[in-house]
């Protein structure tokens, strides 16, 4: 039987930044359902971003940031002959926006000492200038797709 087809349902954009992806950042934040304190973190950080980088629009920074941690390719598991294989796959964009940002929020989270806001910041703005704990984890994917790339013919 068939599996049912997955409904992608609009995101209404972001208010104050007038962004679909800082929306998408803003629910990616949030924790037990409290999307005003998620809100409210985001804000001060794209503010300490303004101040920090310098810029005009904190948005443009965050893009660079999400471009530069998202992954090409990754692997997956594939069981074949009795044997599990890492079989390197190209990465669907929605999953490839969806991974650069819970990456760059476990980087910021696993920072010790500062607040939520500030610890954002900065991994934001060390993963536009393509460095940071986000853009090593992007690498190190990469490196596991290189080094599984003579399984990539078991990928269908």
């Amino acid at each position: 039987m068939r599996r049912k087809i997955n409904i992608k349902r609009e995101l209404p954009v972001d208010g104050k930044y007038d962004s679909e992806k800082v929306s998408k950042l803003i629910n990616y934040i949030m924790f037990d359902g409290k999307k005003n304190l998620a809100r409210a973190n985001v804000y001060r950080c794209f503010e300490i971003i303004k101040e920090k980088a310098k810029v005009e629009n904190p948005v443009d920074v965050f893009e660079a940031a999400l471009k530069n941690t998202a992954p090409q390719v990754e692997v997956r598991s594939r069981r074949v002959g009795g044997a599990n294989y890492q079989v390197p796959v190209e990465v669907r964009p929605e999953r490839r926006q969806a991974l650069s940002m819970k990456w760059i929020i476990d980087a910021a989270r696993a920072k010790k000492g500062q607040p939520i806001s500030v610890k954002l910041a900065d991994e934001i703005i060390a993963a536009s200038k393509n460095e940071g704990e986000a853009v090593r984890k992007r690498e190190n994917t990469h490196k596991m797709a290189e080094a599984n790339k003579a399984f990539a013919h078991f990928a269908w």
